[in-house]
């Protein structure tokens, strides 16, 4: 049993059109659109690394329709992890692996709660497989797994609220 809220607001009802049996919002699919993962300083670095690097991770969550009108999105969170360490006096990149993981959902709610749950509802559904994919393809590429910390959704997306369209994540959509 999930403890994530309901998309809708107690006592809502999706709008008229929504597909039967089909809830508020429906995780069609979910894939990894792109992985990519660097050891710049190969096979040196393994050798000189005595600490654990120092990770900086970027996020980023984007949004877009895949027909207008149809309720169906791509949303996508994007993951940056550079990892460095001091090496000879100086910071020396150990690794970068960049992933975008997507999902492709139907959303039926109201057109004022598209926007969030599309950035919070869909990506908070989307994190654990991609934090598990960071952690395995760090881990097999002769580091330690990068663990992601859990991410307020709420707080990134209010965050950026204030800016247009495309810098809340929204492409393509009013």
């Amino acid at each position: 049993m999930s403890d994530t809220p309901s998309p809708l607001p107690p006592g809502a009802q999706p709008p008229p059109g929504a597909a039967p049996g089909i809830g508020p919002l429906t995780l069609n699919i979910q894939y990894t659109k792109d992985l990519s993962f660097e050891v710049p300083g190969a096979p040196e670095i393994f050798a000189s690394l005595r600490e654990q690097p120092r990770v900086d991770i970027q996020l980023d969550v984007q949004a877009r329709p895949l027909q207008e009108n149809s309720g169906v999105f791509e949303v996508s969170l994007q993951v940056r992890a550079d990892a460095k360490a001091n090496l000879n006096n100086a910071d020396q990149t150990c690794f970068i692996a960049e992933l975008t993981y997507c999902g492709i959902f139907t959303v039926s709610v109201p057109p004022e709660q598209v926007e969030p749950v599309l950035l919070v509802e869909c990506p908070r559904l989307l994190f654990p497989f991609a934090r598990n994919i960071l952690a395995d393809v760090t881990r097999d590429g002769g580091f330690p797994p990068v663990l992601l910390a859990p991410i307020d959704f709420v707080a990134l997306w209010q965050s950026r609220r204030g800016g247009d369209a495309a810098t809340t994540g929204m492409v393509g959509h009013a």
